[in-house]
């Protein structure tokens, strides 16, 4: 995942790749050349486009949807901005009524165990004969 403020980039690499490969990445997103706009971080450790992945500890057992998180800046004017990533916001939590309920009726209990279809006994059906169908 790399993040710049606001924006969130998900995508994938081998651990063989080097740096640079996330940045041609970014490329064809962004629009930005690699080469002179933008850097890549780690922690605000400084990524060297040499290296590769694997070294700069994205492995396949470290990496996963929301972390480590690769963080991006652009250059603006003659120097590059500092790293600046915007937390993701916080989730406000389930509404009321959609909080389990502790009631204690046994009833209850057994609806939500059978399935709301099997609360209510299946209607009898009866077959029709010929002589059922004619009409006198």
């Amino acid at each position: 995942m790399i993040r710049l403020h606001k924006t969130t980039i998900f995508t994938d690499a081998k651990e063989s790749s080097t740096v640079f490969k996330p940045k041609r990445i970014v490329e064809g997103i962004l629009k930005r050349p690699p080469d002179e706009q933008q850097r890549l971080y780690r922690d605000d450790q400084l990524l060297e486009e040499g290296t590769t992945l694997g070294e700069c500890g994205f492995t396949s057992q470290t990496a996963g949807p929301q972390a480590p998180t690769v963080g991006l800046a652009f250059r603006e004017d003659a120097a590059f901005e500092a790293l600046r990533i915007e937390p993701f916001s916080s989730s406000p939590g389930r509404p009321d009524v959609m909080k389990p309920q502790d009631s204690g009726d046994s009833a209850n209990e057994q609806a939500v165990q059978r399935g709301p279809y099997r609360a209510h006994p299946r209607p009898k059906t009866h077959s029709l004969s010929k002589e059922d169908l004619t009409v006198k």
